[in-house]
């Protein structure tokens, strides 16, 4: 790591450091210029296209009547209550709108207890990244938005595409996904079913609505009773309890999932469950599943320093110095 990497990291840790005490939000902009502010509204409002907003631990409400209308990228430091952050998990309440002019913006490391949405109006909205995040559900609006990615999430409730080129890879859901066209679903667990009216007349209970899409090395543990609405989809190796679909399909004769996982939980959307397989099925671990393809990060932290503890001193020593300690890690 050269000179200026080493500074540039160490910079970034400081301004968490600095925000986390405060309870503030540090905001900095594409030439490394920074600023600080007290809600996660004004640092939005006021950050300038490029920026890269920090959140510290904590909770940070958001009203719907705020939405991003350019770039920005948001950094919590983690949802996962037992990470190794001194200041805790990152918590948005509220929900979370990019809108017209955000194309290229990103949300990693949060807990978001209402929904991540992409898109308004038929207006276009590309390249939404969502890594590292623990969200109520997404909603992609409109066929205009392309490659939004979605990858090492959990998804506690809804996930719609709006009929979008979406890529899916490495996530948790508790529910269905609907409406991907032309992209990626692959190395997901899923665990629920997703229903739509099609007519007045009927309701499905599908796994999947896609068309033109690659459903891939995926772990079906509740599939719907129509696995897939849509046509011209590649299915291949995906896995099922007492079920075959698809190509290569991997097929368990098993009773339980408790006896395929290590803590099935109930196959809920959270940190308490484990999808890493017993040692009977181990073989599996590389091929189906979060664990397989890129991977799946058990820390879901970002990839940006942290404090892993501090020792602040409540005075100044007999010279007037306030010695405080402070330990970072970079992940």
């Amino acid at each position: 790591m050269n000179t200026k990497r080493i500074l540039s990291v160490i910079a970034v840790a400081l301004i968490t450091f600095t925000a986390a005490i405060a309870q503030r939000i540090s905001v900095v902009t594409e030439d490394g210029s920074t600023s600080v502010h007290r809600t996660l509204q004004q640092a939005i409002e006021e950050a300038d296209p490029g920026s890269t907003i920090y959140l510290p631990g904590g909770g940070f409400s958001i009203a719907d009547s705020v939405k991003i209308i350019k770039r920005l990228t948001i950094i919590g430091i983690g949802h996962k209550s037992d990470n190794e952050n001194a200041d805790g998990s990152t918590i948005i309440s509220g929900n979370l709108f990019f809108n017209e002019g955000s194309s290229g913006s990103a949300i990693l490391a949060c807990y978001i207890t209402g929904n991540i949405n992409v898109g308004d109006d038929g207006n276009m909205v590309n390249d939404v990244s969502i890594k590292y995040c623990n969200t109520n559900g997404i909603y992609v609006k409109n066929n205009t938005c392309q490659e939004t990615v979605v990858n090492q999430c959990y998804i506690r409730s809804n996930a719609s595409f709006g009929g979008s080129n979406a890529q899916i890879t490495n996530n948790i859901f508790s529910c269905g996904i609907g409406s991907v066209d032309n992209g990626i679903v692959a190395y997901n667990v899923i665990t629920a079913q997703w229903s739509f009216y099609y007519s007045q007349w009927k309701t499905y209970y599908v796994s999947i609505s896609a068309n033109n899409t690659r459903i891939e090395n995926n772990i079906f543990t509740n599939p719907g009773s129509d696995m897939l609405y849509g046509s011209n989809c590649i299915t291949n190796r995906n896995m099922f309890m007492n079920r075959d679909w698809g190509d290569n399909c991997i097929n368990l004769d098993i009773s339980s999932w408790t006896d395929v996982f290590d803590n099935y939980n109930n196959g809920t959307a959270s940190p308490v469950s484990n999808f890493h397989f017993k040692k009977t099925y181990a073989e599996y671990e590389h091929q189906v599943g979060i664990y397989a393809g890129d991977g799946f990060s058990e820390d879901q932290l970002a990839p940006v320093p942290y404090i892993i503890s501090k020792d602040i001193p409540q005075q100044t020593d007999a010279a007037g110095n306030l010695n405080i300690k402070i330990r970072v890690k970079a992940n």
